[in-house]
């Protein structure tokens, strides 16, 4: 072929060829994936075994997310029926106008043992109170360095949230409480990076979001921009913190670019066990 033809021919080609990777990550980053994972969580009482938590974050309410798109991730969440909804933070992107919006949509959310929010930095960047009045007014309970007890059959479990790394006051202490090395303690952070930190072995269990995965991330499983200073280490999953296991949900929203490549929106079903129900195995 003559040189000047293949240049002409390779060069149409791209067109198409970006026109199909831009909607293909346009229609990734509105393919919802519920994600059920199954993990025992040491001292939890045998009244909890089986506690179905739903874990979102990073919805990034904004341009690149809309309200449909956030109430289909509504009756998502409610349709697998969690005992408990906790939000990981990040509700918007860009404005502080897309706030109360989102919150008119989250209070739709209900579970049989409440739902509970910590924030992430972007919600200090787009409207710190306007988050916080958000989560007032949608009757869900911030856990910003604090933390609550939920009761079941006469037994509790310490549900703990602690501020955003990078804008806020993280206090692992004050949000565990009185909790006792007996006790099971779950803590919520929007960012993973506060378990490398994390000393106090009371707790059993970090949630967190804020890395999207990677957003876009290669075949080879690498992604050009990970949030966190432990490189990929806490890009998805689950990771082993110097204390406590560590689940990185992918997130929901997009924040950067509108689109997601190999990292589908993950709403996080997560089904906690109860060690003394577990089957003994025997050598």
């Amino acid at each position: 072929m003559d040189r000047r033809i293949f240049l002409q021919t390779a060069a149409a080609a791209v067109v198409p060829l970006s026109a199909i990777t831009a909607s293909y990550g346009l229609f990734e980053a509105n393919w919802l994936q519920v994600v059920r994972i199954r993990r025992s969580l040491r001292q939890l009482p045998l009244a909890f075994h089986g506690l179905k938590i739903a874990f979102l974050a990073d919805l990034h309410h904004g341009p690149f997310t809309t309200l449909d798109y956030l109430r289909a991730v509504v009756r998502t969440t409610l349709a697998v029926q969690p005992d408990l909804i906790v939000l990981g933070g990040d509700y918007s992107l860009k404005d502080a106008r897309y706030i109360r919006p989102c919150f008119r949509v989250l209070a739709e959310l209900a579970a049989p043992l409440g739902v509970y929010g910590v924030l992430g930095n972007h919600d200090y960047w787009h409207g710190l109170e306007e988050t916080r009045a958000g989560l007032a007014a949608a009757k869900i309970t911030e856990l910003t360095n604090r933390g609550v007890w939920l009761t079941r059959g006469g037994y509790r479990l310490r549900l703990a949230g602690v501020d955003d790394l990078w804008m806020g006051r993280v206090d692992v202490a004050a949000a565990v409480g009185d909790a006792t090395a007996h006790d099971a303690c779950i803590v919520i952070s929007h960012n993973p990076d506060v378990a490398e930190t994390l000393r106090d072995e009371r707790v059993g269990l970090v949630l967190s979001g804020h890395t999207h995965g990677g957003q876009v991330v290669f075949p080879t499983g690498q992604a050009p921009f990970v949030p966190s200073r432990y490189g990929r280490k806490y890009q998805h999953g689950w990771v082993q913190g110097p204390v406590a296991p560590v689940y990185v949900t992918r997130g929901l929203g997009c924040s950067g670019v509108p689109v997601r490549y190999g990292s589908r929106p993950e709403l996080t079903l997560l089904t906690l066990d109860s060690p003394t129900a577990l089957p003994t195995v025997t050598s």
